[in-house]
């Protein structure tokens, strides 16, 4: 091959040199042709692109260079373009391939431009070999959906296993509830609140290894909405006031007057890990949840005279298995909480600050929008803890697929005074049905079932077949969206299992005096 640059059409004059020096040295292949698509001109990058000589390119038509399945549609393409010439990537958004001289295909990308002489107009392409980006773009793609596969299947894994995992410890823990409320031996009873204790450590475990899990792998979406902030300081108040009392210590919480926005469930998640944490960590004294609004802000605080955490831990908390090491620390933990709380904020764009001293206490803060004072006709808690407080009675429809746990759930119910009758499908809940010679006050439900069927079919049929809005709690240990179909179910509540037992039959008192179901 001799000379630098082969031309049939154009001649420079006496800038020649510099002209064909610079589409030598230029990086990409370049092919300038004329009016009826002859190549005029080409550079050593275009030979070496396609493994012609220059000689077999010049005076030939630009479509030798393309498979032969493009190269008729091609010349409609470079006739238009010839038409209304402009600077302008080629076949833009389509996947361009040339074809070399031994027939092998490879993707290009190609520039075109417009070059005018006063004897004639020309076109000259900038054309580029993107091979390998193709084959880094592909191999990108391939793990993309190879990571969307495996986040497929590690979601898939995390709802068998959060509804598999949870179904004996629930049936531990409602066995264990009725054996509190039948057994009258102290010593017994004693034996079964360290059993009670062990089973809440077991529970706590679980949960949060599920929720890690979970969270890690993206699978869980938040349920953003606007609600009064104080609906939920008072589900959780109960709860924590006993696990306070239980360790010797005041718990109070404040009244809270902001409307926020942002999920509850996971709002109360967030809340329950910090009050847990400050009962956790503190062996007297005082643990308190309040509700300050600043600066436009709902913050929620969490404030306890525990062991505090000395200023280089005050990040690392956050991370998982870490915990606190104190004279005095408490080893009860798993020093997951704080690494969920904080996936937890990261989720819902919310923040959380702490300011702890060593020896004196903490406070945490969590940070959310707050978007208007509380509507002043929500419900008053109090009717609803005085009718908690009342004895139970009346009817449970119970629909479960699982023995051990219908059975638990049976012996929880009849020993706090209701009468249970059992299903264990939507079908059979059906049957049971016609038998019953009065209708429940009350559906717990399962939300998968031994036939396929769901709890929430179960529900409708039931309330269908009395034509009354009768109150249903749905339970499930299932964690994927499947189970959101029960959210919008009336006069309903989703539970995750294992369920609190003394929450649930605390619910199941107002739910079948009142009618309704109680606020989460």
């Amino acid at each position: 091959m001799t000379g630098l640059m082969g031309s049939k059409k154009l001649h420079v004059g006496e800038s020649e040199v510099y002209f064909r020096n610079l589409l030598e040295s230029a990086p990409d292949a370049m092919i300038i042709v004329d009016e009826v698509g002859e190549m005029a001109i080409v550079n050593a990058q275009a030979e070496h692109m396609f493994g012609y000589d220059r000689e077999e390119l010049l005076g030939n038509k630009i479509e030798m260079l393309l498979p032969d399945r493009v190269r008729e549609s091609h010349i409609g393409h470079r006739e238009k373009y010839a038409s209304k010439p402009n600077l302008r990537p080629m076949g833009l958004g389509m996947d361009l391939v040339g074809q070399r001289k031994d027939g092998s295909e490879f993707p290009v990308e190609i520039s075109l431009s417009p070059v005018s002489t006063p004897k004639a107009s020309f076109v000259s392409s900038v054309i580029r070999d993107v091979t390998r980006r193709k084959k880094m773009e592909q191999q990108i793609i391939a793990a993309q959906e190879a990571a969307e596969r495996a986040t497929k299947a590690n979601s898939a894994f995390l709802a068998a296993a959060s509804h598999d995992l949870r179904q004996p410890v629930q049936a531990l823990s409602l066995l264990n509830g009725a054996l509190r409320r039948t057994v009258k031996d102290e010593r017994a009873l004693e034996m079964i609140e360290n059993q009670e204790h062990s089973l809440i450590a077991m529970t706590n475990l679980l949960n949060s290894l599920l929720d890690i899990s979970r969270l890690d792998a993206g699978v869980v979406t938040p349920e953003i909405e606007e609600f009064p902030m104080q609906r939920l300081i008072d589900r959780l108040s109960a709860e924590f006031a006993r696990q306070a009392q239980h360790k010797g210590l005041d718990f109070s919480s404040q009244p809270c007057t902001a409307t926020v926005r942002s999920d509850p469930n996971l709002l109360g998640e967030i809340i329950q890990n910090l009050v847990g944490n400050a009962i956790r960590y503190t062996d007297k004294g005082k643990v308190e949840l309040k509700c300050v609004e600043r600066d436009g802000n709902c913050c929620v605080e969490v404030e306890d005279t525990g062991i505090g955490i000395s200023k280089d831990q005050q990040e690392a908390i956050f991370q998982e298995f870490h915990q606190v090491r104190l004279p005095g620390g408490n080893k009860e933990g798993f020093g997951l909480g704080l690494a969920i709380v904080k996936r937890l904020t990261d989720l819902l764009e919310h923040k959380i600050d702490v300011d702890s001293d060593p020896g004196k206490g903490s406070c945490f803060t969590v940070s959310m929008p707050a978007v208007g004072p509380v509507d002043k006709h929500a419900d008053d808690p109090d009717d609803g803890q005085a009718m908690a407080a009342e004895s139970a009675s009346g009817l449970v429809v119970l629909i479960e697929d699982n023995v051990n746990v219908a059975n638990a759930w049976g012996l929880l119910l009849e020993a706090e005074g209701y009468r249970v009758a059992m299903a264990a499908s939507a079908t059979e809940a059906r049957v049971l049905i016609e038998r019953l010679d009065e209708a429940p006050a009350l559906i717990v439900s399962d939300f998968h079932l031994l036939d396929g069927s769901t709890g929430v079919e179960a529900v409708i049929d039931i309330r269908e077949h009395y034509g009354a809005n009768i109150p249903a709690f749905i339970v499930s240990g299932d964690t994927s969206k499947v189970v959101k179909d029960a959210r919008p179910v009336d006069n309903s509540t989703l539970m995750s299992k294992p369920v609190n037992t003394a929450r649930l039959l605390a619910a199941a008192r107002i739910a079948t005096q009142t009618g309704e179901v109680p606020p989460d």
